[in-house]
């Protein structure tokens, strides 16, 4: 769904070759439009947690490489290590000081080394054994780095009104759930799971960009649901003219909607840096 894609370490049609899958035409842009809309709020954190020259980080489910090339050019850090298990896109678009591994994080010992970060946004989400893998990214984290994660919420409800859009967010959480193993209801226990990992300074917060026709958001969701649009039908909460009716509705002035929200936890490894 989204800018990360580490894949499964089965091939058994996981997350992102099942649905999202890198050859098809137009991928890369769908992730970038994701990318604009939550960029600019992961660098605000990482910069506020103290991100900057001489740290080294690692970058996982990087897709286009957005948030890795900003850390650089922005941040000033070291260096960054992006990781996916499919590379295409960070192959096109080379920066200095951004070295690109082609690895699948579900494996042992998918990455070597130690980081004075680790970020992965929308990337465990889509991943069975979250529990084991949030550990194997703490465990990347060199003493006094960090660990952020980032990754959906889903904010429709039963209580909210209904819209072409609710039914259409409905059916696709599900969809994907039934068909890759999306899995956003465990999300809101990350602070938890970071403190149990061993982590201090545990903290996290909820960002909702808003809904505009137009928006490089508007635009992503209504791409998203065009290549998950098999497993929405199949659930049965949507038809083809409904998830019609969802992308017009995203592009019209009536649209009055919540997006999903990114929830982003952090942790300190315990240690100086």
């Amino acid at each position: 769904m989204t800018a990360g894609r580490p894949g499964d370490a089965q091939g058994d049609g996981r997350y992102g070759e099942a649905v999202f899958r890198p050859e098809q035409a137009g991928e890369g842009e769908r992730i970038d439009f994701g990318a604009l809309a939550y960029d600019d709020i992961t660098m605000a954190r990482l910069r506020a947690l103290g991100v900057g020259p001489g740290w080294h980080c690692l970058d996982v489910g990087a897709g286009t490489g957005t948030v890795s090339r900003r850390l650089l050019e922005e941040a000033g850090v070291a260096s960054v290590l992006a990781v996916d298990r499919d590379t295409r896109f960070l192959d096109a678009r080379s920066t200095p000081g951004l070295d690109v591994l082609e690895a699948d994080i579900t494996g042992p010992r998918p990455v070597p080394g130690r980081f004075s970060l680790v970020h992965a946004r929308f990337v465990l989400m889509h991943l069975p054994e979250r529990d084991r893998l949030l550990g194997t990214l703490a465990e990347l984290v060199a003493p006094g780095g960090l660990l952020v994660l980032s990754d959906a919420v889903d904010l429709t409800s039963d209580l909210a009104p209904a819209t072409p859009y609710s039914t259409a967010m409905r059916a696709m959480w599900q969809g994907l759930r039934a068909t890759i193993g999306t899995d956003v209801s465990w999300v809101p226990s990350y602070p938890a799971l970071l403190r149990g990992a061993g982590l201090l300074g545990v903290a996290a917060e909820i960002h909702v960009p808003p809904l505009t026709p137009g928006s490089p958001l508007s635009r992503f969701w209504a791409d998203t649901w065009e290549r998950s649009r098999t497993a929405m039908i199949s659930t049965g909460l949507v038809d083809d003219d409904g998830v019609d009716a969802a992308v017009r509705y995203l592009a019209s002035e009536d649209c009055a909607a919540l997006s999903a929200g990114m929830l982003t936890a952090w942790g300190r490894k315990p240690g100086d840096r």
